[in-house]
Parts: C-alpha cells; sequence; structure tokens
C-alpha cells in the first residue's frame, strides 16, 4: 500500500533524465528540490488551493447537517411511508456516477434565476464556472444518510422517550443529544467527505472552464500535455495529498472507531 507513495515522493525529488534512466533506482541518486520550485512557478496554486479549500469545508459542513438530519428522521421517527423511502433512497447507491453525469449537468445549467436563466431555466448557463455548480450536487447522498442512519439506530429507544418527557422537540433531540453523541460519526463522514472533494476531478473538469475556478487536481494537468513530465507531476501530487495524509493521521482515531460502530445495532 505504501510502495505508490513511496514512489511518488522519491519520484518528486528526481531530474527528468533519472526518471527516464534506464536502469531504475527507488532512492534519487542525486536529491533536487528544484521540481518542487517548478510547480509553484507554473499555474496559479495559490488561487487552486484557495478554491479547493473552500468548496470542500462548504460541502462539508452542509454535508454533515443534512446527512445527519436525513439519517436521524429514518432511525429515529416514526413516518408513514418511512421504510419504502429508505429504500427508493437505498436504490441510489446501486447507479453509477457515470450515469447521473448528463442529467445532474443538464439539471445545473438550466437552473432558474441563475447565469441569466429565466424562471423557467432558459436563456443562459445556470450554476455553470460558478462555486455552487462545484458544490449542490454533493450536499447529501444516499451513502451519507444511510451512515448517519445505521449510528443513530445504536442509540436505545429510552433515549427518545427521556428526551420527550422533558419536552423536546425532535429539533431539540436532535441538535442538542443526538449530535453532541455522534462526534465519531461526524468525524468519519467529515473525513471521507474531505477526501472526496479534495480528489473530485471529473466533476470540477465537466463544470468549469475558467482557470481561476480550477481546484488542485484540474491544476495538475498543466503537467500534462504532449509531454508528460513525471518529475514535475510527482511533485504537484505530493503537495497536493499532504494534506490529506496529515488529516487522517489527525482524525484517525475518530475515523476507526465510527467505521467500527456504524452498523452495530445494539
Amino acid at each position: 500500500m505504501l510502495l505508490p507513495f513511496i514512489l511518488m515522493v522519491s519520484s518528486s525529488f528526481k531530474t527528468s533524465a533519472e526518471i527516464h534512466a534506464a536502469t531504475f533506482h527507488l532512492l534519487p541518486e542525486k536529491l533536487t528540490f528544484h521540481n518542487y520550485t517548478e510547480v509553484f512557478a507554473n499555474g496559479k496554486w495559490g488561487r487552486w488551493f484557495l478554491n479547493t479549500v473552500y468548496v470542500t469545508a462548504v460541502v462539508t459542513g452542509v454535508s454533515l447537517l443534512f446527512n445527519s438530519l436525513g439519517g436521524f428522521a429514518f432511525a429515529r421517527l416514526e413516518f408513514k411511508g418511512r421504510n419504502l423511502l429508505f429504500m427508493l433512497m437505498m436504490l441510489g447507491l446501486m447507479i453509477p456516477s457515470q450515469i447521473t453525469m448528463i442529467p445532474v449537468f443538464l439539471i445545473i445549467k438550466t437552473f432558474p434565476l441563475t447565469g441569466g436563466n429565466n424562471i423557467f431555466g432558459f436563456g443562459g448557463t445556470g450554476l455553470i464556472n460558478t462555486y455552487g455548480g462545484l458544490m449542490i450536487n454533493h450536499f447529501a447522498g444516499a451513502f451519507g444518510v444511510f451512515l448517519c442512519r445505521q449510528y443513530f439506530l445504536n442509540f436505545p429507544k429510552s433515549l427518545d422517550e427521556a428526551a420527550a418527557i422533558d419536552g423536546c422537540s425532535p429539533w431539540r433531540t436532535y441538535f442538542q443529544i443526538y449530535l453532541p453523541l455522534s462526534q465519531p460519526l461526524l468525524a468519519t463522514f467529515a473525513v471521507l467527505k474531505i477526501t472526496d472533494m479534495w480528489n473530485d476531478y471529473m466533476w470540477p473538469l465537466i463544470i468549469v472552464n475558467k482557470e481561476d475556478l480550477m481546484n488542485v487536481q484540474l491544476g495538475l494537468t498543466v503537467f500534462k500535455n504532449e509531454v508528460i513530465h513525471w518529475e514535475l507531476l510527482m511533485a504537484g501530487t505530493t503537495v497536493v495529498a499532504l494534506p490529506l495524509i496529515v488529516l487522517f493521521l489527525l482524525a484517525q482515531r475518530f475515523f476507526l472507531e465510527g467505521i467500527v460502530t456504524t452498523g452495530i445495532k445494539g
């Protein structure tokens, strides 16, 4: 598992001649930091990192709210058609994202009253080439609701009964009781969502064509043209991957705890 990362970091310190040499060496014969300075000299990396951090932070925060609300409703609230709705929602996990890309793109393009569109969604570009277009379809999903539902099923029914006796509404029960008890779940889902958004390449490639709206994954494509500059690409990939590695190391305890306890109904 570590070998690809070792090769990536090692290649980022090699020269182009050493990478293309007939003899392979795992470690660079001559250590050079020129690749890293060259990476930041090509492209608007400050802007691209800012875009990625902004989109990732907003999507993660909104996703934690929406998905945990959906999971709470399916796990703790009794309403007619709950199981049927949950089953229909879970069908979304069986549909590959590639199949929904074109319909979602059309919805983004015809979003009413945005990008010059009229109230019926015609006449403009909608949310294309906007931060909203990059984020809106990531706010909620079947997997996030399922993960939260399975975690909330672990709590005993007496917790809801005690909250009702104290006069708590479902909203107050959710915000004051369940959310404070769900730190492992929220940390787990946040790590998964941050990783997903930080590594997102296909959707930004489809929805934006302005350099100022690119994220770091699209930024790496500046080193992939007619000739692939592997030493620069590996240096750029190392820089882009470093924040996620640090995040996982810091949140590893919550991540493992959340994964272990999710799905165990007590």
